[in-house]
């Protein structure tokens, strides 16, 4: 059960990182915000590569889980 419970939590992060890394870049390009946004926005998408790494199974089918997770959290982003 904790096994599942850190994969749950890996997802999450993973989404979060993504989102991050995807807003900042709009949120400087719509809303004429700094420069500097586009720092840790790479940064927040590096850590979202990085994490998918981290995921124990294979490539796609992890990719597949996560789509749905983030979907989740962008919708809880709203």
């Amino acid at each position: 059960m904790w096994a599942f419970g850190k994969l749950i939590l890996l997802f999450g992060i993973t989404a979060l990182a993504e989102i991050v890394g995807c807003y900042l870049p709009w949120l400087w390009l719509r809303q004429n915000g700094a420069w500097w946004l586009l720092i840790p926005a790479a940064l927040s998408l590096a850590l979202f590569v990085w994490l998918l790494t981290l995921h124990p199974a294979a490539a796609g089918r992890v990719y597949a889980a996560y789509g749905g997770v983030y979907v989740a959290v962008a919708l809880l982003w709203l």
